[in-house]
């Protein structure tokens, strides 16, 4: 018989469950306190509504839109790392409209435009390297998140600096460039809809059109999707670079334009790393996303309260996201395995075709 595969769900769980689990190992190696850093983690978490709703979801927003770009890319056979570079250039654009252009209802609208496009210009970069000069796209977009933090550096000491030239940082962006908030008194913006919508277009794009059947056909293997199915691989993959980046750069308009309301340096800890495991965490599942990123939103502002109240270094929960990324690899490659063998057992018996074994 063949083995059972869980649902990307249910294997979701079970890693969510083991890395729960390793953070209170590690509590305990380092000997902490862990029913006090627990109780501290799930009270910044979502010990109260405003926690929940002012910590969690505003972090869980970039990890959402930076973890479909992962997402989208990753289906496609596209290993995107410059989630990071993407999102600052979003950033970056959506600042300097919203404070370039004259004030008016659309301003935020333009601001969003503006931070997706620049994404999308900042990943196009890396694909033309790949498919005009064969420079792995690895290599590009992580050499293109140094350019794009060296660049914000400059901007916000230069061009973009506020007026003063006191602080390195632009001017506060006025209220008509501003995301509006989601829930009145609370700091969650609309940003984190957005993106919940973007979760679910994503997948109906993939698993219902004609285009997501491509997407995930080349990422499966590009020669037989050109070979077999007539599928031009290399536009595929191009056209996914682009959404890719498109996607992280909406996350930094959305982080400016709804958190920051100006454009600095450590605009991101790390965002677009971190979406790299909110999207294997997912296994590559659009909807699931939403869940990964409320649980690295979590364990990022649980982390703070944890700094705070129980004194646990909040590095603790870097070791952990690091960590679930290796677990989520190894159960994958597991999986595949698994199925390998399955397929081995399955197989018939070599030999000469007969009547029960058709040509």
């Amino acid at each position: 018989m063949s083995r059972v595969r869980s649902s990307p769900l249910v294997a979701a769980m079970g890693i969510a469950a083991s890395t729960l689990l390793l953070l209170v190992v590690m509590l305990a190696a380092g000997g902490f306190d862990v029913g006090a850093a627990l109780s501290a983690l799930v009270s910044g978490a979502a010990g109260s509504p405003t926690a929940f709703l002012s910590g969690t979801l505003v972090r869980a927003t970039p990890l959402l839109l930076t973890g479909l770009a992962v997402t989208v890319a990753f289906q496609a056979g596209v290993l995107n790392i410059g989630a990071e570079g993407q999102l600052l250039a979003g950033a970056a654009v959506a600042t300097a409209v919203g404070l370039g252009v004259p004030a008016g209802l659309l301003t935020v609208l333009l601001a969003l435009a503006a931070g997706a496009s620049a994404g999308a210009a900042w990943a196009a970069i890396a694909a033309v390297l790949r498919q005009r000069f064969g420079v792995l796209e690895v290599i590009s977009t992580i050499m293109l998140n140094f350019v794009a933090q060296l660049t914000v550096a400059w901007l916000v000491r230069g061009p973009l600096q506020e007026p003063s030239h006191i602080y390195p940082q632009s001017e506060a962006l006025p209220m008509v460039a501003r995301l509006p908030a989601l829930v009145p008194g609370t700091r969650l913006h609309w940003g984190f809809a957005l993106g919940v919508a973007a979760a679910f277009a994503a997948s109906f794009v993939m698993r219902r059109t004609a285009a997501g059947f491509r997407l995930r056909v080349v990422g499966a293997n590009p020669f037989a999707a050109a070979v077999a199915g007539r599928i031009n691989a290399t536009r595929v993959a191009f056209g996914a670079f682009v959404v890719s980046g498109a996607l992280a750069g909406l996350a930094g308009a959305t982080e400016v334009g709804g958190v920051t309301f100006a454009l600095y340096e450590t605009l991101s800890p790390g965002y677009g790393y971190s979406a790299i495991a909110v999207a294997l965490l997912a296994r590559l599942d659009a909807r699931l996303v939403i869940l990964s990123a409320v649980l690295f939103g979590g364990l990022e502002a649980g982390a703070v309260a944890m700094q705070r109240d129980a004194g646990v270094p909040s590095v603790v929960v870097n070791v952990v996201e690091a960590t679930l990324i290796l677990m989520v690899l190894a159960a994958s490659r597991l999986d595949a395995l698994m199925g390998s063998v399955d397929d081995t057992t399955l197989a018939p018996e070599a030999g000469p075709p007969t009547r029960d074994r058709p040509r």
